[in-house]
């Protein structure tokens, strides 16, 4: 690569760049066009795709000419500074998906050749590094929710609760779900998706407009001879503690307990198990890993050792090799490709691998002390925010009654559609707003708070807030 010289007499030119490193060089083949169409067999390449159908192909490609490599990393990189990240902007987004700090020991083992992989080795025994840190993941799940066994993980949240679903009606050979209106949504969603093809039923609950908690007095009456689950989100979808989660076991008999939890939350929490949930679900993503684009992320499954053949997913175990040294190997995969189709507890046995060996060693770096002291101050920064924007004139918050964890609702006279755009435009993320999916609510916004938050990002919030106008 070289850089054009100077223009004589002062005027600098433009640092444009050549690159040697051109696609003729990286394809030789392209230099002529003819003589691949040829050994294709075609004489154009419009006959080249005249099996697609005219109205199915893209008319033209307003596409610049072709770029040299280092040409195109620069004109990219132009293009990803136009993204803003969590750390550009004061963001206050979360519903589901949380910035934390990670610490940098995190990534030097997630960043280890032996380990750096999305997948389960299939070699497994041949791998006894990733083998062992899996088994250490699977350890600390089961001792922060309180069950007995987990698996590697699965894709995400949403569909770790459609598997805990499918496996309830496995175990109970029944065919309704009920769930809290106050379920995240979108993994309400997912659900019913997972739900349609076993015909299974799905009922929803409704949620005090008052405290933000569920309405469980009207369980008794929705429970029934075919209720194979009940689903509780605790924290819930408005950040509302479901208090009265350790009753519901003595209330719904045969039908499996499944929680939904914030993994954040059970710093501080009571563990699920421990109040006698059968199956736990959650989104794995605040455990040391990054928020990027959505994702990619992990779901976390957990159960009760009687149910492990109904299990989807992997489960690592720790057993002795021949000579009696430790040794760690892959102990049930209910996978279709190893067994019958029709015994396979699920078509997705897959897991993120490396998401769950983050959560591993953020785990292990917090420590129990750490993970329960970051829970209360994410409980504390939440109500400090809360009652800063209760402070403005017009501003319900918290809107809910019910002690919240790291997120609440407020509610405001004007559209949190403006109130968003008008703090977008000072830099600020104020939250998500809820009254596409909850009209009840009125104009209403979900509001997060991270450990990174300072008071002056709490006054700044306020202070913007307090500008809005119709």
């Amino acid at each position: 690569m070289e850089e054009r010289e100077r223009v004589p007499g002062g005027s600098e030119r433009d640092t444009e760049r050549t690159c040697h490193h051109t696609y003729e060089k990286l394809l030789p083949g392209l230099r002529d066009l003819d003589a691949l169409l040829k050994g294709a067999g075609v004489s154009s390449v419009e006959e080249l795709f005249a099996d697609i159908p005219p109205e199915l192909r893209i008319q033209g490609c307003a596409l610049p000419d072709g770029m040299a490599e280092c040409e195109l990393v620069e004109h990219m990189r132009r293009l990803l500074c136009a993204n803003k990240t969590s750390r550009d902007i004061l963001s206050f987004l979360g519903a589901g998906y949380y910035r934390t700090y990670i610490p940098a020991a995190v990534k030097a083992v997630t960043s280890r050749s032996e380990l750096y992989t999305a997948y389960t080795p299939y070699q497994a025994e041949a791998s006894q590094g990733m083998l062992q840190a899996l088994f250490e993941f699977q350890s600390m799940v089961c001792e922060l929710t309180g069950m007995e066994v987990t698996n590697t993980s699965m894709y995400d949240g949403p569909t770790a609760l459609g598997e805990a679903a499918l496996m309830a009606a496995r175990i109970t050979k029944k065919k309704e779900i009920i769930i809290p209106r106050s379920l995240h949504w979108e993994k309400a969603e997912v659900l019913r998706t997972y739900a349609r093809g076993p015909g299974l039923r799905v009922r929803e609950l409704p949620f005090d407009l008052r405290t933000g908690k569920t309405d469980w007095s009207s369980l008794k009456g929705m429970l029934g001879a075919d209720t194979a689950a009940v689903v509780v989100s605790n924290p819930n979808v408005f950040g509302v503690w479901e208090e009265e989660a350790p009753e519901l076991r003595g209330i719904i008999g045969d039908a499996l307990l499944i929680a939904d939890v914030n993994p954040l939350s059970l710093g501080i929490a009571r563990a699920p198990g421990d109040y006698g949930a059968d199956i736990v679900v959650g989104e794995g993503q605040p455990l040391g890993n990054p928020l990027s684009f959505g994702g990619p992320s992990f779901g976390i499954l957990a159960t009760r050792k009687r149910f492990v053949r109904d299990m989807p997913g992997r489960l690592i175990g720790m057993t002795r090799d021949a000579e009696g040294r430790r040794a760690f190997c892959m102990t049930l995969q209910t996978r279709e490709q190893h067994i019958r189709r029709a015994k396979a507890t699920s078509n997705i046995c897959s897991n993120e691998a490396l998401c769950a060996i983050a959560a591993a060693a953020y785990l292990s770096v917090l420590g129990r002390r750490g993970l329960r002291q970051l829970g209360i101050s994410l409980a504390t920064k939440a109500r400090e925010l809360a009652r800063a924007l209760g402070r403005n004139e017009g501003i319900e918050s918290p809107l809910f009654e019910g002690s919240h964890f790291n997120e609440f609702v407020i509610r405001s006279s004007v559209s949190m559609k403006s109130v968003c755009a008008h703090a977008a435009r000072h830099g600020i993320l104020a939250g998500v707003r809820l009254r596409p999916r909850y009209p009840e609510l009125g104009f209403s916004l979900l509001v997060t708070v991270s450990e990174a938050h300072t008071r002056e990002d709490f006054e700044r919030l306020a202070s913007v807030l307090r500008g809005v106008r119709e």
